[in-house]
């Protein structure tokens, strides 16, 4: 089996640059503060899962924002995302990874049930398929595994879709790649999504936002 790198492609938490999406709904500063507690509850995860290196894929660069406040364990590696879209960027650090002879799990920073487990669980699957996934409700995926690379996977995808997990299960197939799937999660990138967070992550965010329905 290879040894596998878990890779985090992440954002700063600067507010107004990272989860804008939840803004309107919590303000850019929680929805900062929040960024800011999922980033390190995926360090953490990725680390304690014990699977090999773990590499923190930044952007803006890592001069460009005072990483060392957020207290990370000393063995996280750094890299730079890069220039291009999502596909391109994600792409370039799995074909890098692989080419170096490791198996590759891809990660954000946005999905809290993505835990030590789970990451265990797709490293596992690595082992005697091609690619391991974990969906997400939205229709995307939390995490992509690779034991090996083609540009394919990442090309011309529209991202922050619905259409991002069947479209990449359709191009793994094209490849005649094995695919494990391992049970869906929730990302959080929309107000809807808040009620997924852990209860003791709602009881941060602001008073004034309404952690369940109205019947008004």
């Amino acid at each position: 089996m290879k040894p596998t790198r878990i890779i985090i492609i992440a954002k700063a938490p600067i507010p107004g640059f990272c989860k804008t999406r939840l803004a309107p709904a919590i303000g850019t500063e929680a929805a900062a503060r929040l960024a800011r507690r999922m980033l390190r509850d995926a360090v953490n995860s990725a680390c304690s899962a014990n699977v090999g290196p773990v590499e923190l894929c930044v952007t803006p660069g890592v001069d460009a924002f005072d990483w060392a406040s957020l207290g990370l364990p000393a063995s996280v590696e750094w890299s730079e995302q890069g220039d291009g879209d999502l596909g391109e960027r994600m792409g370039g650090a799995a074909q890098r990874t692989v080419a170096a002879g490791e198996a590759v799990l891809l990660i954000g920073t946005d999905c809290p049930g993505l835990d030590a487990a789970v990451l265990r669980n797709a490293t596992a699957a690595l082992s005697d398929h091609d690619a391991a996934m974990v969906p997400t409700a939205d229709g995307g995926y939390a995490l992509l595994g690779l034991a090996r690379f083609d540009a394919l996977v990442f090309a011309d995808m529209p991202w922050s879709t619905d259409a991002v997990a069947t479209l990449t299960r359709q191009r793994l197939q094209q490849l005649g790649w094995s695919l494990h799937t391992l049970p869906t999660l929730h990302d959080i990138d929309e107000p809807a999504d808040l009620r997924h967070l852990p209860a003791r992550w709602q009881a941060e965010l602001p008073s004034s936002y309404p952690s369940e329905p109205s019947c008004a």
